[in-house]
């Protein structure tokens, strides 16, 4: 049971602020802001929830089986993340990528202290065993100073160079002209030895230069998510199940024509609509393995996002499912998110895995919430920065998704502009 108090913030945006720089004592933390775009589907501008009360963490073996189990029995807030090589315990897959980061495939907690904002309202949720810290909680979080930005920089190396990147662009389309698949998304990893970074420093600046829709700031002790993430992966609402996928880029431009140019050309571009048609297709087909039958509909097919570092071309998927459907069977089932594997799905990620060389880890999964009642919403790890301090290890990946009509060198160039901010962070 929680205690519940109901608050009005007079500066939601300085509250925030401080709300996070308030939560970095305690071991857990998952901070999601939203910036204040506006979204047909939310529930909450910004959700902080800390201090495990509770958890789970595994590696891919039965991790949904897991997942499911912890979220049956404890029927409270839960929040965390679902990393990418979940996929090996949904198929008969393997991961054997270097990974220097080395965080646990899913990891989820119950938070002893729980804060809700929308508009100017608050919502404070507090187990009953720590209710009586509520109010000194309250007074420091209005007392923390708003942090200034410092600058970092760190010795940024590229895992794959920009040659050899090409060439394996290059036997992705071999394998789609031998109709092997016909889309998927290749990454590369951008890394740092030895990297001493202040985290909350990095994604204050990282978010204030994006501002996107699905921000979050992860820690889990020692390990670091700071994302910047523009795309949902999976809400569920009641008995309706939301997919936005995201694929199709455009840089942004200083002058008002030019900018609205670049929109008009994503919108009309022929290869960027071909790969978000085709993840369409395979969210649809994900989505009807629970749906309610003849419930799967496209709500919007394509539309043009404006986004203050690019603009996005963004499809959202809707269906129905049962009342009795688990919420973990609806992650299991759509799990990874087509926009980060391809079409058809399996060899997608098998051909992934021969031709990148880090692995994924928790890039290009999801990191959210479940709600007491069984509704939950997730991003998609992308625009990211991930951190090891216990050993130092930092790193962001950037991808693109490889069509029949890709050209390797524009594909290339489509990953520098999506790691752009990540560089104005680091360097």
């Amino acid at each position: 049971m929680r205690t519940k108090l109901s608050l009005s913030i007079p500066n939601p945006h300085t509250f925030k602020i401080q709300l996070l720089v308030w939560a970095q004592q305690y071991r857990e933390i998952v901070f999601l802001d939203s910036n204040d775009y506006h979204q047909k589907y939310s529930s909450y501008d910004c959700i902080l929830a800390v201090d495990a009360f509770t958890s789970v963490k595994t590696d891919y073996k039965n991790a949904f089986t897991d997942l499911n189990q912890y979220q049956q029995q404890t029927k409270d807030w839960l929040f965390g993340y679902l990393a990418y090589d979940l996929k090996n315990d949904t198929e008969e897959l393997t991961s054997s990528n270097f990974d220097g980061l080395t965080f646990p495939d899913l990891y989820f907690f119950q938070p002893k202290k729980l804060f809700l904002l929308k508009g100017n309202q608050l919502e404070v949720l507090y187990l009953r065993l720590c209710d009586d810290e509520l109010e000194d909680d309250m007074v420091a979080i209005r007392n923390c100073p708003v942090m200034e930005e410092r600058q970092f920089t760190v010795s940024l190396q590229q895992r794959i160079s920009k040659e050899r990147y090409l060439s394996k662009v290059g036997v992705m389309l071999d394998h789609i002209n031998q109709g092997d698949i016909y889309e998927a998304n290749f990454c590369m990893e951008y890394y740092a030895e030895q990297a001493l970074i202040e985290p909350l420093n990095c994604y204050h600046k990282l978010n204030r230069i994006s501002k996107p829709p699905f921000a979050a700031y992860f820690k889990n002790n020692e390990q670091y998510l700071l994302s910047a993430s523009p795309e949902r992966y999976l809400r569920k609402e009641g008995t309706k199940i939301i997919s936005q996928p995201i694929k199709g880029t455009a840089k942004r431009f200083a002058d008002v024509g030019l900018d609205e140019k670049a929109k008009s050309e994503l919108s009309n571009h022929p290869k960027e609509r071909s790969e978000n048609i085709m993840i369409v297709d395979l969210v649809r087909n994900d989505l009807s393995r629970t749906a309610t039958k003849g419930t799967v509909r496209v709500e919007e097919l394509c539309g043009i996002y404006t986004f203050d570092q690019v603009h996005q071309m963004i499809s959202t998927v809707v269906a129905e499912v049962d009342v009795s459907m688990s919420a973990v069977e609806l992650l299991r089932t759509t799990f990874p998110m087509g926009s980060m594997t391809g079409a058809p799905k399996i060899s997608a990620m098998n051909i992934i895995e021969t031709l990148e060389e880090t692995k994924r880890g928790l890039y290009s999964g999801a990191i959210g919430y479940f709600t007491p009642e069984g509704d939950f919403d997730f991003n998609v790890v992308i625009r990211s920065i991930l951190y090891n301090a216990k050993n130092q290890y930092l790193s962001f990946s950037v991808g693109s998704a490889i069509t029949a009509k890709a050209i390797p060198e524009e594909e290339y160039e489509e990953c520098l502009l999506k790691a752009k901010a990540m560089f104005e962070v680091l360097q």
